[in-house]
């Protein structure tokens, strides 16, 4: 998503500038062109020789911009040359600079000369945050469409306050990067509700066996990213995932559930409030017929399992979807997987069907990548090859919005 991709990292002067050197990083080997510009003050954290060592590119600082000897204005050249840019941390005095519109730093005026989006990742004391003004210049910039802003996370904080101004994780900030550079910064989605489903549901034969499958929740992770960094609303119920995957999810409204049956009573509760409903959660085919509560001893077990089929959930929805709403659904499969997909699609009314083979290397359940082939239901289709699954979510939202 950001191979030659061309993005200006203004670092400012607080403790999370030593984070963004792994942002660098990142964004290098994903395979952008990386221009790093340090504030005097960002300097006394981090040096122009370490971000120029990851960037592989020389750093800027406010020297160049009074440097006679450039051929052109360098604020005007950056400017125009990149194709985000990325404010990182973003502090109190940097976000009063850009709200108000100065331009007394080289980032500043950088910031000015350009058109493409800018990406702010606040970081500063928990007081600090909560200040009026603070609040006043962040909502300011919200109101303008240029400016994308990630809310700092809660946790332990350089003064050893706990609260919320910790900067967003580098895995998150590359994410929100590579979204906002897929979309060109738009919000074109902000006027959709979403609902997704995510997870592989838990089957309980007892209190600790269960009949399940590997799926991770990382597409319908990916879906949900993808969406709210293109504006959408987003609500997501998911089956068990791991807490470490829903540690960076940006601001969802999000259900936890175990089985199918609590999936299926969340979703249809809530179905008829979206326009766009998104069924990628792993759902079981099959559960015992009888659960105990507790945990049978092993002499207990019984030898063979008496199984009954689960409610298919995805077929429910469209049986009672609106004309206007959009219901997408994901087939797993092995060998031939269109076939499946087609047939899918049309039993259970979908308006489009993801079709994924889970048998190919780095593909599929629990993987970080995937490939898949979209079709609608007037039989149009669209083969995605292997990328990673946030690319993947948002080829699939392009796809969805040509329905």
């Amino acid at each position: 998503m950001l191979r030659d991709k061309k993005v200006v990292v203004g670092i400012s002067g607080g403790i999370a500038a030593y984070k963004v050197c792994e942002v660098i990083s990142r964004l290098f080997q994903a395979g952008a062109e990386v221009r790093v510009v340090l504030t005097d003050s960002a300097q006394r954290f981090i040096t122009p020789l370490t971000v120029a060592t990851l960037s592989r590119h020389a750093a800027y600082t406010d020297e160049d911009f009074w440097d006679s000897h450039q051929p052109r204005p360098v604020h005007i050249e950056l400017g125009e040359w990149a194709d985000l840019i990325l404010l990182a941390p973003l502090t109190a005095n940097t976000l009063a600079k850009v709200s108000l519109g100065l331009a007394d730093t080289l980032l500043a005026n950088i910031i000015l000369a350009s058109t493409c989006p800018v990406l702010g990742a606040p970081a500063m004391n928990t007081d600090m945050w909560q200040q009026l003004s603070v609040q006043s210049n962040w909502r300011k910039l919200q109101r303008d469409e240029r400016y994308h802003i990630l809310s700092p996370n809660s946790g332990l904080l350089a003064c050893d306050r706990r609260g919320k101004g910790r900067m967003s994780e580098p895995i998150e900030i590359v994410e929100a990067v590579e979204s906002l550079i897929h979309s060109r910064g738009r919000r074109d989605l902000s006027e959709r509700k979403i609902l997704i489903s995510a997870g592989g549901t838990r089957e309980h034969i007892d209190a600790v066996r269960f009949i399940g499958n590997p799926s991770s929740g990382k597409m319908g992770l990916a879906i949900a990213k993808a969406a709210v960094y293109r504006g959408a609303t987003v609500t997501l119920v998911h089956a068990p995932i791991e807490v470490k995957l829903l540690e960076n999810l940006p601001a969802v409204e999000r259900f936890s559930v175990t089985s199918s049956a609590e999936m299926e009573q969340s979703l249809l509760k809530q179905a008829a409030k979206f326009d766009w409903i998104i069924m990628c959660a792993a759902v079981g085919d099959v559960r015992s017929r009888i659960r105990h509560d507790a945990k049978l001893a092993k002499a207990d077990l019984p030898e063979s399992l008496e199984l009954e089929t689960i409610p298919d959930i995805a077929a429910q929805l469209g049986q009672q979807k609106r004309a206007d709403q959009k219901l997408i659904g994901f087939a797993a499969q092995t060998g031939d997987i269109t076939a499946p997909a087609l047939e899918k699609l049309r039993r259970k009314n979908l308006d489009a069907i993801a079709a994924n083979a889970i048998d190919l290397p780095d593909s599929g359940f629990g993987s970080n990548n995937n490939q898949l082939v979209f079709i609608d239901k007037e039989g149009r289709q669209a083969t995605i090859p292997m990328a990673p699954k946030l690319a993947i979510a948002h080829h699939l939202l392009d796809f969805i919005k040509q329905l």
